[in-house]
């Protein structure tokens, strides 16, 4: 069996996919791999062969400057829309944290490609929390991998229903057999419309509309540059040295940008020379960093306290790049429901008994990807709270993802070899991620219910 997990977009293009051993073997007789750019292209347009059985492989022909673009391309999502209020939260010295981060996760992505060098059985995020940790390590981090997929899906929810409604603010539209309100209303009328995406067979749609959801992302960053050089705004406005109490919550928002970890291990996997891998994130990380940091001071310094938690909503409305920005983030979640309902597509595919018929496997993954989406659309207008959903998200799971699990990975396996110096350096971080993980999730978790709580009581 094997499952198929996408990254988030956030954001993220591209599949992992996750084969599912035995407890006695780490990997599966062939590796399969999803065919969406043609006969013989994998998810990235790699060329990939076929085996005896009729499986296809990739072969490694990526270039460095294409791991550079892939990995960066998949590292932005949607994390960049919250980072000017996380800065204006937490004060400009909290800009230390997000280069931090930054940093970090390039080490902890060093120090996934040294287990996939040790172990080349090990393809997957999860082959590698099985290799440390053996079953209990890939259920885990399978978990942890469906979890983030689920958040992201509310969270790009979210965001288009805040945006949707931004767009048509003057607008006042009721069903009267509907308890619904205007925002409620376009919500849902989006994500119908968005729903038979996720009916599609024809993987190389799915690719198209991921790559999409990529241009949109930096669309989004080049409006905010406009607006802050041509749109004759003032961008110098006061932001705060260090609010130390809001370091946690925005700890997760910051965390959660850098979430990609569970697809680099495709993407080692996909390079001409993988003994280039640390070079690869070490300059894609630089360029995300550099990236998140502009964002970061020209959205603050531009709209000050009244940054909202998404920058598009800040954005001076009388401006055409406003509906730009806006309409892109309303059309990046729709890009991404059908490349992120992927993994349960396959893992259901692979459950299903081979003597059903074509149709009827066609109709039953639509109906479960339709009441999966539908459920996405229930949480996110019941729980509408856009930075709390994405602080908790990145508290609880992106810093487990992408900070703690690879320190804890490296560890176990190379427990024989590693130095005391490193074993130290590896223990500290997953303390520091631990602490600020637990702190982040309880004063996300805390704000949230407070949310609830003031709008139940309106």
């Amino acid at each position: 069996m094997k499952e198929t997990i996408s990254s988030n977009g956030d954001v993220k293009q591209g599949f992992v996919q996750n084969s599912t051993p035995d407890d006695n073997n780490p990997r599966t007789k062939t590796e399969e791999v999803i065919v969406i750019n043609g006969d013989n292209k994998d998810v990235n347009g790699k060329d990939l062969h076929v085996l005896e059985d009729g499986n296809r492989q990739v072969k490694a022909n990526s270039s460095f400057l294409h791991t550079v673009l892939n990995m960066a391309g998949i590292i932005i999502g949607l994390g960049q829309l919250s980072i000017p209020y996380a800065l204006q939260n937490g004060g400009w010295a909290s800009a230390f944290l997000l280069v931090g981060f930054g940093v970090l996760c390039t080490y902890t992505a060093h120090l996934l490609g040294k287990c996939l060098k040790r172990n080349e059985n090990a393809r997957h995020y999860s082959d590698i929390g099985y290799h440390a940790f053996g079953s209990k390590g890939r259920t885990l981090t399978s978990t942890f991998i469906y979890l983030m997929v689920f958040m992201a899906l509310v969270s790009y929810t979210i965001s288009l229903s805040d945006n949707l409604t931004r767009i048509f603010a003057e607008k006042h539209l009721q069903i009267p057999w509907l308890h619904l309100s205007t925002s409620q209303l376009l919500t849902v009328s989006a994500v119908l419309i968005a729903l038979p995406s996720l009916w599609v067979r024809d993987l190389s749609t799915v690719s198209l509309l991921s790559t999409a959801g990529i241009f949109m992302s930096l669309l989004i960053f080049s409006t905010v540059v406009y607006t802050a050089i041509f749109s004759g705004a003032k961008s110098n406005r006061e932001i705060a040295v260090l609010r130390l109490h809001n370091i946690p919550a925005i700890s997760g928002l910051y965390v959660y940008c850098f979430n990609s970890h569970f697809v680099f291990p495709n993407i080692y996997k996909s390079m001409k020379d993988p003994s280039k891998f640390t070079k690869a994130s070490i300059v894609s990380f630089t360029l995300v960093t550099i990236l998140y940091t502009s964002m970061a001071f020209m959205g603050a310094k531009l709209f000050g306290p009244e940054v909202k938690s998404q920058v598009t909503l800040s954005m001076p409305k009388h401006l055409i790049v406003t509906k730009i920005a806006l309409w892109a983030t309303v059309l990046t979640p729709m890009t991404k429901y059908a490349i992120q309902f992927a993994p349960v597509a396959m893992k259901l595919d692979h459950k299903l008994p081979s003597t059903m018929s074509y149709r009827a496997r066609f109709l039953l993954r639509g109906a479960i990807g339709s009441l999966l989406l539908l459920c996405v659309l229930v949480l996110a207008l019941l729980v509408p709270f856009f930075q709390h959903v994405l602080g908790l998200a990145g508290s609880l799971i992106s810093m487990s993802l992408s900070i703690i699990f690879p320190c804890s990975f490296y560890t176990k396996i190379f427990w024989s070899q590693i130095s005391k110096p490193h074993l130290v350096l590896n223990v500290v971080i997953i303390t520091f991620g631990v602490i600020l993980g637990a702190f982040g999730t309880v004063q996300s978790s805390k704000s949230l219910v407070q949310s609830l709580e003031r709008r139940h009581a309106q």
